[in-house]
């Protein structure tokens, strides 16, 4: 869901030092688990970019679309156009339920 990315903007709550559980005895092996520090960020996620837009009549889609008739050899048809112009997107929409963010670095059920 969404195409913005989290680390882009330069900030990120579960970024920090890390510290390792255990030390291990030999100097070349990589710890399997590390805990990092969450300075008081919580892992869930509360509110949304929505991917709606309201038009001029305040209607909420995802695209809107007018139908023209057009004329072709004597033929009328009738086509849809897609509108693009005087679209407001909906903006930030709160959650009904709160969900883990997906760069969460804990596993929280093995299989």
């Amino acid at each position: 869901m969404g195409g913005s990315g989290s680390r882009s903007k330069g900030f990120w709550p579960f970024s920090g030092p890390v510290s390792v559980e255990e030390p291990t005895k030999d100097g070349d092996e990589q710890p399997l688990a590390r805990v990092r520090s969450f300075r008081g960020a919580t892992p869930f996620v509360f509110t949304r970019r929505s991917s709606l837009f309201f038009d001029e009549d305040g209607d909420l889609a995802h695209e809107f679309y007018e139908e023209t008739i057009v004329t072709k050899n004597g033929r009328k048809r009738a086509k849809l156009k897609r509108i693009q112009k005087n679209l407001t997107a909906q903006g930030i929409i709160k959650l009904d339920h709160p969900c883990i963010h997906v760069d969460f670095p804990v596993v929280l059920c093995e299989a």
